[in-house]
């Protein structure tokens, strides 16, 4: 089901049905009395007197074809606090069998007048599901008509719009099954960005060897599929001024290679690529919306699989840093894909920060759940960036520790590193310890282990389960927020 936005600049001449009012946390109505009849005034009245007023939205029927819905918003309530309230709003009213409402954005108390625009953008964000391969599928629509003095403005109308088409197009690519979005496949979604102003380029395998990215071929060198490296620049400004830099860990489907996974759940390791999509949605909602930006956008795209010639325990490989590391596990995958990666963008593109995202560690859900990204971090004031942001759209993350106590848990006798801690603890800890030696030019750096997120069996407020497209959110806000 999709949910479609009409705005009208105007107020309706006649009573329009499923009216959506707004209140205040009171559910103080004397200001209503000129949008709906006497009759009408004095029914809700008193109902009102039974209601629970700690619901925040109340539903009236009026009769068979027409509610009066009222939405109660908190003097101080957040702009996230806005967005759970048109999830809820939707998850009321989805299943009903009329989906046509309208919203009078005339009842918005004096200092709501410029946010309606977060209530829609809940409502968008929890309608999102993925059907594509059912045989039978929801297709009724969920209108929304929005009217009334204080309808969102075509520039914003056109940032929430970017930033939803972005969050979705990563829940589409997390959503995908293995046999469908394989490294091929994936390199081939990414290169039909070009037509939204993104500039793409595919380096293959031939060109990767060239370059020596031999920790990211050695995780894909087990499967029939290629292996890849695809960068996206967004050029939002004329000048010639250092991008920011995101990197995303795509590995397509993880067996686990020669150390294979249990089958229990191994089917879930589709959204091991989950850091590479919200890398792709980001690129994809910047583009949209022009943001005023240099950006550029890098995910390594492989498959791991336990082929013939795959990958095994023991071998040692040389990174595109020139540095070298001993595989002690080959289900150690992401940080290998990361590591070639992280250090090409910082040598070729000079950006101001690179944030990393990726699947990386099972130890992070043990750590925080599925309630906060884990961030490990160089430096100081991006990281406090990144936890604004995150407290703003509920796109959590907690900052974790690193050390150069911890360097001994990864040094190899046999290499100048190992990629796994064979000793135990610590697991999310030194994978990061692991990845910060491949920022050889001390660039600020950010990396953020989104295992717990990405992917939720339940759901949450903005999402109705399944891939979440956790991150696109969070990296529009710091972006907006700071280097726009």
């Amino acid at each position: 089901m999709s949910v479609q936005i009409k705005y009208k600049n105007n107020s309706y001449k006649e009573k329009p049905s499923n009216l959506v009012l707004f209140v205040d946390e009171k559910f103080n109505i004397l200001s209503l009395k000129k949008y709906i009849l006497n009759s009408e005034y004095a029914f809700i009245s008193d109902l009102l007197k039974v209601e629970d007023k700690e619901k925040k939205i109340i539903s009236f029927d009026i009769n068979s074809k027409r509610k009066i819905i009222l939405v109660s918003l908190k003097k101080n309530i957040s702009s996230s606090d806005l967005e759970n309230l048109g999830a809820k709003f939707y998850d009321l009213f989805k299943n009903l069998r009329q989906k046509k409402y309208n919203v009078n954005t005339d009842t918005l108390p004096n200092n709501f007048k410029k946010i309606i625009g977060h209530f829609l953008h809940g409502i968008k964000l929890k309608s999102y599901s993925f059907d594509k391969y059912k045989s039978k599928k929801n297709d009724k629509d969920f209108f929304i008509t929005v009217f009334g003095k204080n309808i969102l403005q075509p520039k914003d109308q056109i940032k929430f719009k970017a930033i939803e088409e972005g969050t979705f197009y990563t829940r589409d690519l997390v959503s995908e099954p293995g046999n469908v979005l394989h490294p091929d496949e994936y390199a081939k979604r990414i290169n039909s960005l070009r037509k939204l102003g993104l500039k793409i380029n595919i380096l293959d395998e031939k060109k990767l060897k060239k370059l020596g990215m031999n920790t990211l071929l050695g995780v894909g060198q087990g499967s029939i599929r290629g292996s890849y490296l695809v960068t996206m620049e967004w050029k939002g400004l004329k000048n010639n001024s250092k991008p920011v830099a995101f990197v995303g860990k795509g590995v397509c489907f993880d067996t686990g290679g020669i150390s294979l996974k249990p089958a229990k759940f191994m089917e879930d390791m589709t959204y091991d690529m989950a850091g590479s999509a919200v890398v792709v949605g980001l690129m994809k909602s910047l583009a949209l919306r022009k943001a005023k930006i240099n950006a550029v956008g890098v995910v390594g795209l492989v498959e791991n699989m336990p082929g013939g010639n795959a990958q095994r325990p023991g071998d040692i490989v040389k990174s595109y840093s020139g540095k070298t590391v001993e595989i002690l596990n080959t289900d150690a995958e992401g940080r290998l894909v990361l590591a070639d990666a992280l250090t090409y963008t910082e040598e070729k593109f000079k950006p101001k920060f690179i944030i990393d995202l990726a699947t990386l560690t099972g130890a992070i859900i043990v750590s925080l759940g599925s309630e906060y990204a884990g961030l490990f971090s160089n430096d100081d004031k991006l990281s406090n960036q990144l936890i604004n942001a995150g407290e703003h759209v509920e796109e959590k993350v907690w900052r974790m520790p690193l050390n150069k106590n911890f360097d001994k848990l990864i040094d190899s006798k046999n290499a100048d590193m190992q990629n796994i801690n064979y000793v135990g603890g610590a697991g999310s800890t030194t994978a990061a310890q692991f990845l910060q030696r491949f920022i050889l030019n001390k660039t600020p750096w950010a990396h953020l282990d989104i295992a717990g997120m990405a992917f939720s069996k339940y759901g949450g407020a903005l999402n109705s389960g399944g891939a979440t497209g956790y991150g696109v959110r969070l990296l529009n806000k710091l972006i907006e927020d700071h280097y726009e």
